[in-house]
């Protein structure tokens, strides 16, 4: 389902993030842009899935994280090469007892930024690990309805995430400010009493209209569904499982978005994607392996688009409910991941288009630790394994059982991804092997999430998770994270896990993050929470007559307001 997690979700991306290791298949016959980019035309994208919420802090998947990332702003964001630059914050301030950071052009408000540190301390004086933030905004940035984006917008946004009544997943972050104010107009300070090291990146949240939800319940306001932000393009229209409308805000604070619209067309199932995108009914798609190597490799279709691949930053897994007593001990997941030839999924299902995944963090990384490997296939050990946990075949039917039940379980997944439906099938030969069987039920993307996922109805969930720049994974691995809507869904709890989450996320010193989040993997490898299986290579593919894209670290959506389309290959 590849979800959005943690801050990669705030910083409202439409794709993947980009290794360096990117590779371009340019158009046989590639048009030549023109000196200058033209203003016109619609980009039709694909999904899967339908959006589920657009209001920013409630985002709980990458199809609303989509629409929300063009149609709202954050104060900060990552640019093309992983740097944190402004985004609604034109410069800020980073202050503690002994040092003082600024960072973007504050010139302009250093007589005021003088005057603030007569009039109020930043931080406790007799406390030497707190720090303040001090963002200063962009003035005349509106909201779609004309109203100007200030401070106490912020400060709004801040109080909603922090509101136990918001069933927000990122509260988490924002409940380590010990004070917030608004200093002025457009001036945003908050404090921590202790390191926090996401606290920047925290910040690319998406700001929410106070003129618009003060007051109100948020998860039943009109916004839900008809968006108002600052961001490069505006609401238009939503007909669920159809599409979602998007047009060009021609009075973006950082310039006219080049294509005129937006278009995100619900197609549940990939292979009727992947017809649209050959018949030219939609502009970009992630292909699966088999169309990337094989079904893509003509010149008719090089002529029409481009293609890029790169090994993304997430991974998938099988997710083991933990409320389930079957699962309870540890020596049965396991045998699960012994029983279970990774290579066998890279080679049949990513047709060798990706790498075996380990842990929830991507080779190469400096939080990346190389020695908490996985599980090498070994059915043999994976028996042993079971028969130590108290499962052996009484009957000789050739299934497990204990105390008179056999061992099965239910494999559920999202209908419309058919890479995941055939890791299911895998595993449930692979795992039929070893004497446990298994059944899979693939279900319609809402329903999944909503009556299944949320609700923690299922025995085990092949997902995917989109991987963070930053190594805190608190919402997803933290005990405190495991309620209605929140992350953490499979129900797993360590304390020692929630203390090195909680140490790695407060101090600034990357040795010492290392070690904590190095020790964090080798508790995950010992205890297989997850059977972590592989990490995709991303494979997307957009049409040739959108110029303006650079591939690069973050990946290759990260400037799509720069996007166009040459006048002569406008076709909507």
């Amino acid at each position: 389902m590849s979800w959005i997690i943690s801050i990669v979700l705030s910083l409202c991306l439409l794709g993947a993030g980009c290794s360096q290791e990117q590779k371009t298949e340019s158009p046989t016959s590639a048009p030549t842009p023109p000196s200058t980019p033209t203003y016109g035309d619609a980009f039709v994208d694909s999904s899967i899935g339908d959006a589920s919420n657009l209001i920013p802090i409630l985002v709980t998947d990458s199809a609303s994280g989509d629409i929300t990332g063009l149609v709202y702003n954050g104060l900060v964001k990552y640019d093309k090469d992983i740097n944190i630059v402004g985004d609604l914050a034109d410069c800020w301030e980073i202050e503690s007892a002994d040092k003082h950071l600024v960072y973007g052009d504050c010139d302009k408000y250093q007589a005021k930024v003088e005057e603030e540190k007569t009039s109020t301390a930043p931080v406790e004086a007799e406390n030497t690990d707190a720090f303040s933030l001090t963002f200063h905004l962009r003035q005349g940035v509106k909201f779609h309805d004309g109203v100007e984006c200030t401070a106490e917008d912020v400060m709004f946004t801040y109080q909603s995430l922090i509101d136990p009544k918001v069933p927000t997943p990122y509260r988490g972050n924002y409940v380590m400010v010990k004070k917030a104010e608004v200093l002025d107009k457009y001036t945003f300070r908050v404090t921590y009493d202790k390191p926090f090291a996401p606290a920047l990146i925290s910040w690319g949240m998406g700001i929410l209209p106070k003129h618009l939800l003060q007051g109100k319940d948020i998860t039943k306001s009109p916004l839900t569904r008809h968006p108002i932000g600052t961001g490069p393009y505006k609401f238009v229209q939503w007909r669920t499982g159809d599409k979602i409308v998007l047009e060009s805000n021609h009075d973006y604070f950082e310039g006219r978005p080049y294509i005129d619209r937006y278009i995100y067309r619900i197609i549940p199932d990939r292979a009727t994607m992947f017809l649209e995108l050959r018949a030219g009914g939609i502009d970009s798609m992630g292909l699966e392996p088999l169309q990337y190597l094989k079904q893509t490799d003509t010149p008719e279709f090089k002529a029409q688009y481009n293609k890029y691949r790169y090994l993304s930053f997430g991974y998938t897994y099988l997710g083991y409910n933990l409320l389930n007593k079957r699962f309870a001990d540890k020596r049965v997941r396991q045998a699960i991941s012994y029983a279970i030839d990774k290579q066998e999924l890279i080679d049949g299902v990513l047709m060798g288009l990706g790498k075996i995944a380990n842990g929830p963090y991507k080779p190469g990384t400096w939080y990346h630790n190389p020695k908490a490997e996985g599980y090498a296939y070994d059915p043999k050990l994976a028996r042993q394994l079971l028969a130590e946990a108290g499962w052996s075949d009484s009957n000789a039917d050739g299934i497990l059982d204990k105390r008179g039940q056999p061992f099965q379980f239910t494999i559920i997944t999202n209908q419309g991804n058919d890479l995941r439906k055939k890791t299911a099938e895998i595993i449930q030969h692979r795992l039929r092997d070893v004497g446990i069987r298994v059944k899979i039920r693939i279900i319609e993307w809402a329903a999944f999430l909503k009556e299944f996922v949320d609700k923690k109805k299922f025995d085990a969930v092949i997902l995917g998770w989109s991987g963070s720049i930053d190594p805190d994974v608190y919402n997803v691995w933290h005990s405190s994270k495991t309620g209605p809507k929140e992350y953490n869904f499979i129900s797993y709890k360590n304390p020692e896990v929630d203390e090195l989450l909680e140490k790695g996320r407060h101090t600034f010193d990357q040795e010492e993050r290392k070690k904590y989040y190095f020790r964090f993997q080798e508790i995950l490898a010992e205890e297989q929470p997850y059977t972590f299986l592989y990490i995709p290579e991303a494979l997307p593919t957009v049409s040739s007559r959108i110029q303006g894209i650079e591939p690069a670290p973050l990946g290759i959506t990260y400037n799509f307001t720069e996007w166009y389309v040459p006048q002569s290959l406008q076709r909507y």
